[in-house]
């Protein structure tokens, strides 16, 4: 049970996390959510969040690599604790910071996974072709729209449940995101994302509002502000981010939003894109961030140099070694 002392001061940081630092409620509910994680291994210890040492932080790493905890998790949540005790330092709540000194988890070379460029095409084909069948429903032509946009600008699937219908510009093939800390950028479309998108706002959506608005009968202020989202249920309000995961599992199997953000960008790297390109359009605050594309796009260059250099295809009997 979380001690009165503890619940106090998480509160006291997550507004000082909403209100000065201006981050979203999920990205705070996540940092809170590993604070708390650290505060009940400290009250088994018969510690509080204030009164954290630097042992106490060592304990806890390795109480979490003890439960099977990747290195990568546990990094996480060691900035997250770096974080909180800064701010602890900087309001003069505490006089020393327990996790100076100690060494982050080495994170793993995890390459981003991604789908193979056919598998992508016929995914895509699919939803294209019911979206043009004579009787499409508003709803496959919205699905369309959200898988050719997921794809083709490599968003987040937060950010485009977040999207607004005036957030479009397809006149110029762009679409405005507003990403994680509510940093913004523009994003370009292809020809197919906006044609889609086109199709979408033409015959879909006007759908779905009348669908929702008949459902009402007398619209309520949230209905009101519903209609302000892109992309529209049949009741109106804007798509969760369990819904999009569920329509891009049920496009393909082994797809997910995130698979489609790190497709888009592995095809563009191996296409030929630059990696400053990539990291501006997916909206990532480090370079190093992109920077395992090029792995990826280097294992596909291995793979060709293999399969069409005179020199590069393995020597007989190499296979059966």
């Amino acid at each position: 049970m979380e001690s009165a002392s503890n619940t106090t001061l998480l509160k006291d940081y997550e507004f000082y996390l909403r209100v000065e630092k201006g981050l979203r409620p999920l990205t705070c509910e996540a940092y809170l959510g590993d604070l708390r994680t650290f505060a009940e291994f400290l009250e088994a210890r018969n510690g509080v969040l204030l009164s954290a040492a630097q042992a106490d932080v060592a304990a806890f790493l390795e109480h979490l690599r003890a439960h099977g905890i990747d290195a990568r998790s546990s990094a996480r949540k060691l900035s997250c604790l770096r974080g909180f005790y800064k701010w602890l330092l900087l309001d003069r709540r505490i006089h020393h910071d327990p996790t100076v000194n100690i060494e982050s988890p080495k994170t793993w070379k995890v390459l981003p996974k991604s789908l193979a460029e056919p598998e992508v095409a016929e995914m895509l084909e699919r939803a294209g072709m019911a979206a043009s069948h004579p009787q499409a429903k508003a709803t496959a032509l919205r699905d369309r729209a959200i898988l050719e946009l997921l794809y083709a600008g490599g968003l987040r699937v937060s950010e485009v449940t977040a999207l607004r219908a005036s957030d479009l510009r397809l006149d110029v093939g762009r679409v405005q995101v507003r990403g994680k800390g509510d940093k913004e950028r523009i994003v370009p479309l292809g020809r197919s994302a906006v044609a889609a998108l086109e199709q979408y706002l033409r015959e879909g959506r006007p759908h779905l509002e009348r669908i929702s608005t008949k459902a009402k009968g007398s619209r309520t202020d949230s209905s009101r502000r519903g209609q302000a989202w892109l992309f529209l249920s049949l009741r109106g309000m804007p798509l969760t981010r369990q819904w999009v995961w569920h329509l891009v599992k049920m496009a393909n199997r082994s797809a997910s939003p995130h698979r489609l953000r790190h497709s888009c960008a592995t095809h563009m790297v191996e296409h030929g894109a630059d990696l400053r390109s990539v990291q501006t359009m997916l909206g990532h605050a480090d370079i190093s961030t992109t920077q395992v594309y090029t792995h990826v796009a280097l294992g596909r260059l291995k793979a060709v140099h293999r399969e069409h250099h005179p020199r590069g295809k393995r020597r007989p009997g190499k296979e059966e070694q």
